[in-house]
């Protein structure tokens, strides 16, 4: 359903658009930098549980 817009119909669904767009390409940033912050801590964590158990 699906409001008149009238002669700016083209342009509201235009910003609709590229608000939904920009906000999509921030969420999947996100998740992707997210994805890659939890790998390194990982790594991190584990060179430094080595790292401590072979100084005991």
């Amino acid at each position: 359903m699906m409001p008149d817009l009238g002669t700016y119909a083209a342009e509201v669904t235009l910003a609709y658009v590229a608000s939904l767009s920009a906000l999509a390409a921030l969420i999947g940033w996100s998740w992707l930098r997210a994805r890659k912050v939890r790998r390194d801590l990982a790594a991190l964590e584990t060179r430094l549980t080595r790292k401590s158990h072979g100084q005991d």
